[in-house]
């Protein structure tokens, strides 16, 4: 028999709500108002924006010429598909619009899962349908439409997806859906041609840079600048990664160097890397091969983060763009060649 989970269940207290509440792997929501112990709470959640004014980037999707913010303001809001890498942006995002809709009354209109964990055909079935179905709260003269958040929605197998399909279609006067997903490829035709679709792209290293200045000046922390650069660089525009790398960096070091940072996340330094190139460069086969096999030891270093940043470093620094997508279409072109000569 399906349980029957009434809006005002939705998002209740965490400790009488376990067996309801999907584990959101790390994007719980910090509820406005209520001040996080800031020794218990990771960095993620505490400065997650709580608006659309304090998301970093995309301006160009929440700014107030982009259709996002005059449909919530009207309480016109369609189904929506953010779709783009990880820590981009895209749950803080509709979250924000979740409080802008709502405001004190989200709780009860909005349902957050995270359907990489509740994937199957019978979340569709039970607990969104029956969250669709039940009539809404509303103090004003309209009645307002529910919210059903489904992150990580290219986890959903075919079936789940297919059969949310058809919830979509029949709900779509009370209850509007909003999917999360970091490839849009698994999301299937039927469900993306239903939604308004908004790709988050890496943030830039300026809005990454000044979002990490943000949470340093807040908590406090003794940080160089080059420990900021390192932070920058190894987060490749996830501002999730960049913050986790921050406060685990601290939690081990009191000074954020750019050594403690590539330490704590057991990346090769830059310094090691220019090494090891300069070997590769110089040295013979037996002392290139005796040189990196004992700092890769030394160091506790992976081969495949070693090869990457050799490959990262060769394209910074060996010569322009044109010339390294030449070289790289030279080299499958001979290895293509090699293979259909070895098969004639």
């Amino acid at each position: 028999m399906a349980e029957v989970i009434s809006p005002m269940d939705i998002d209740d207290n965490e400790e009488d709500n376990d067996s309801l509440k999907p584990n959101n792997k790390g994007k719980n929501v910090v509820v406005a108002g209520t001040p996080p112990d800031s020794r218990a709470t990771p960095w993620v959640e505490k400065y997650r924006p709580q608006s659309l004014a304090d998301v970093a980037a995309h301006r160009d999707i929440v700014d107030t010429s982009n259709p996002l913010t005059p449909l919530t303001s009207e309480n016109r809001l369609p189904h929506l598909l953010l779709y783009g890498p990880p820590g981009t942006g895209k749950t803080s995002t509709i979250l924000a619009v979740a409080r802008k809709l709502y405001g004190s009354q989200m709780h009860n209109m909005v349902l957050e899962l995270n359907a990489s964990d509740d994937r199957g055909i019978d979340v569709v079935r039970q607990q969104i349908q029956d969250f669709a179905s039940t009539q809404s709260f509303s103090f004003g003269p309209k009645p307002s439409v529910k919210l059903v958040l489904l992150d990580e929605a290219d986890a959903m197998t075919k079936d789940a997806q297919f059969a949310l399909r058809r919830v979509i279609e029949k709900y779509t006067k009370s209850t509007r859906f909003a999917l999360i997903c970091n490839h849009v490829n698994k999301v299937i035709p039927a469900l993306q041609s239903r939604c308004t679709r908004f790709r988050f792209a890496p943030l830039d290293s300026i809005h990454v840079t000044e979002r990490l200045k943000h949470v340093i000046a807040a908590e406090g922390l003794d940080v160089h600048e080059s420990g900021l650069a390192a932070l920058v660089q190894l987060c490749n525009g996830d501002m999730r990664k960049a913050l986790n790398i921050l406060q685990s960096t601290h939690m081990a070091s009191h000074q954020i160097t750019e050594e403690a940072v590539y330490l704590c996340t057991g990346n090769p330094l830059p310094k090691d890397i220019e090494k090891i190139s300069y070997w590769l460069l110089n040295e013979s086969y037996t002392a290139s091969f005796r040189r990196i096999s004992e700092i890769k030891t030394r160091k506790g270093l992976a081969l495949v983060d070693i090869v990457r940043e050799v490959t990262m470093y060769r394209l910074a620094f060996g010569c322009n763009d044109k010339l390294q997508l030449g070289s790289l279409i030279a080299t499958f072109t001979r290895a293509r060649s090699a293979l259909v000569a070895a098969a004639k």
